[in-house]
């Protein structure tokens, strides 16, 4: 279960960076344009793994959450990418 939920997170993190790569490349042209959508992806990073944390915020996380936590995480993560993919597309639409 660990491992199919980390190849969906493998999964849907891929369909991002493909995303998040033809976002760049459509407002490659305005340099402000870009410093402002990477300024963007990295607060997401930010939020998400804060997102994570907050979700499961024992400090062992394996005693606390078992052997589940692992799965979880992943799924968790791909979950509030799959989210993330709705705002990439959205921001791709003004280019």
């Amino acid at each position: 279960m660990n491992e199919c939920a980390a190849q969906e997170n493998a999964r849907v993190d891929a369909r991002l960076n493909k995303l998040y790569g033809q976002l760049l490349s459509k407002a490659a042209s305005d340099p402000n344009d870009v410093a402002k959508i990477k300024a963007a992806e990295r607060a997401w990073i930010t939020y998400r793994d804060a997102y994570v944390e907050a979700m499961y915020p024992a400090p062992d996380k394996q005693t606390e959450y078992g052997s589940m936590y692992p799965m979880d995480v992943a799924l968790l993560h791909a979950k509030l990418t799959q989210q993330h993919i709705g705002d990439i597309q959205e921001l791709l639409k003004q280019y």
